[in-house]
């Protein structure tokens, strides 16, 4: 199962990442122990805490039957790091947008 699906670039994660707290999409069936887990296998850094939420979408049907339909909703997950560390995806994502 991959836990960490993406990260979410908007302009409050943004904001947060400067202060050590970093917005990621992640699987609907991930627990905070999962992401925390993740977190620290993909990106080497010591997780301090884990906040999760899901975001409700819309239902979308694909078919005049109506029987295909589809859920847009997703799991977001906010963690927060230990001792001053940094995701580089961010900081690499922030610069680009200021210039």
């Amino acid at each position: 199962m991959n836990i960490l699906i993406k990260p979410l670039i908007t302009e409050r994660s943004m904001k947060d990442a400067t202060s050590g707290r970093y917005t990621f999409i992640v699987n609907k069936k991930a627990n905070k122990n999962d992401i925390r887990v993740a977190v620290k296998k993909q990106y080497k850094v010591d997780v301090k805490n884990v906040a999760t939420n899901i975001v409700k979408g819309k239902s979308v049907k694909f078919t005049r039957a109506g029987k295909n339909i589809r859920d847009l909703s997703y799991k977001k997950a906010r963690v927060t790091l230990k001792n001053e560390q940094k995701i580089d995806i961010f900081e690499e994502i922030g610069k680009e947008e200021k210039k």
